[in-house]
């Protein structure tokens, strides 16, 4: 369980961003004030093989697209944040 002040995220892959991770989802304890590009950058040393997919994928936090990589994760006050790892889809 995280302590007061830590975010708990659940950050979940799809398409060739589970791949590159080699798993669909993981849960993570951050600190209160991790960016996205933060995040971004604990992501790829965990899985190496998520660099180059995570330079172009989209990332949703809590369904919501995140345009500025340098903002944090969430407001404060939330403790628990949903993160979605797209890459880019091609196909119609």
């Amino acid at each position: 369980m995280a302590d007061a002040d830590g975010l708990r995220l659940l950050v979940r892959y799809f398409a060739g961003a589970a791949a590159a991770a080699g798993t669909d989802e993981e849960r993570l304890e951050v600190a209160p004030w991790t960016t996205a590009a933060d995040l971004a950058v604990l992501l790829g040393q965990r899985h190496p093989g998520l660099v180059r997919v995570l330079e172009v994928a989209s990332l949703l936090v809590d369904e919501v697209a995140v345009r500025d990589r340098s903002q944090p994760l969430v407001a404060a006050g939330r403790q628990d944040v949903q993160v979605d790892v797209l890459p880019p889809f091609a196909g119609g």
